[in-house]
């Protein structure tokens, strides 16, 4: 079993910044590629971003490419979500979620994860 705890969250205006942390514990971190994931009312979930296990390679959904960075810390079982630029559109419930994988295929599909965070909300003001 993966445990993981999102924090962060919050309210911010139109082009602030925020960074999400996902902190996890029960299993070898390292093992593990993690993505996090949104969803917003009415709507459903959607890919964000996802790391591999050793955090060389890193994929992003087309809406928050240039504007969002994964990254992890393996020594302290944590990833992040640094969000820049803020638009009310990211507005939404983030979930950070963690993969039993050493490779770097398919990190973009949800159903693929195997634990997921209760999720932290993100709201941007507009």
């Amino acid at each position: 079993q993966v445990q993981l705890v999102e924090s962060g969250g919050g309210l911010v205006q139109a082009g602030g910044s925020l960074r999400l942390s996902c902190a996890a514990s029960g299993r070898t971190f390292s093992n593990y590629a993690m993505g996090w994931f949104r969803q917003a009312p009415g709507k459903e979930r959607e890919f964000v971003t996802a790391i591999s296990w050793g955090g060389g390679t890193t994929f992003y959904a087309d809406s928050v490419k240039g504007r969002f960075t994964i990254s992890r810390d393996n020594a302290k079982n944590t990833v992040y979500l640094q969000m820049n630029s803020l638009k009310p559109e990211d507005t939404a419930v983030y979930f950070c979620a963690a993969r039993s994988y050493r490779g770097t295929v398919y990190l973009e599909a949800a159903a693929k994860y195997d634990y997921w965070g209760q999720g932290t909300q993100v709201t941007v003001s507009s």
